[in-house]
C-alpha cells in the first residue's frame, strides 16, 4: 500500500490513525533519509496509541520509551548510530520485541537482528511538505495494522 501525504499535520494524522490500532508486540520499521518525517509519524503512531510524552528523536539516547496511562509501554528506537547486527544484539535490542509497542527508526542498519513479523514503511521526501510511505506488511498482524487506511 502506498499513502502520500502533504503536510506535517497530515503525516501526523496518519501515524494516529495506525497508533489507535497498535498494541503490545507490534512493531513498525521506518526507513527513509535524514528529514523524510520518520519522527514526525512516530509523534501521531505515540498519539493514537495514547503516549502520554511528547516524542522526541532518540538518536542520542537509542531508545525513548513513552507510557500510556494504563502502565503500557512503547520503545522508539533510532538505529543511525549502530553499525549492524552485531551491535543491535549487544544493546539488549531484542528485549524490547515482548514489553511493547516498538518503533525502529534506520532498520536497515540491523537488517538480521529483526523478528519477520513486522509492519516495514519506506519514507520519501517528495519536496516540499510532500512524503510518500510505501507499507510492507509481513505477518497477518502487520497487515491488519494497515487494513482500511485508504486516504490520509
Amino acid at each position: 500500500m502506498t499513502l502520500i501525504t502533504h503536510a506535517p499535520a497530515e503525516t501526523e494524522r496518519l501515524g494516529e490513525r495506525i497508533g489507535a490500532r497498535l498494541r503490545a508486540g507490534d512493531l513498525l520499521c521506518l526507513a527513509g533519509e535524514l528529514g523524510a518525517g520518520k519522527t514526525c509519524l512516530t509523534r501521531g503512531l505515540a498519539r493514537g496509541w495514547g503516549a502520554v510524552e511528547r516524542p522526541t528523536s532518540p538518536t542520542f539516547t537509542l531508545v525513548n520509551e513513552y507510557r500510556r496511562a494504563d502502565g503500557a509501554r512503547m520503545y522508539h528506537v533510532d538505529c543511525y548510530r549502530l553499525s549492524g547486527e552485531a551491535d543491535a544484539w549487544t544493546t539488549g535490542l531484542d528485549d524490547l520485541f515482548d514489553q511493547g509497542v516498538v518503533v525502529i527508526e534506520w532498520p536497515e542498519r540491523i537488517g538480521g537482528a529483526l523478528p519477520a513479523a513486522r509492519l516495514w514503511v519506506a519514507i520519501d521526501d517528495l519536496g516540499g511538505d510532500n512524503r510518500r510511505f510505501v507499507f510492507s506488511a509481513s505477518g497477518e498482524r502487520a497487515g491488519e495494522l494497515i487494513d482500511g487506511l485508504g486516504n490520509v
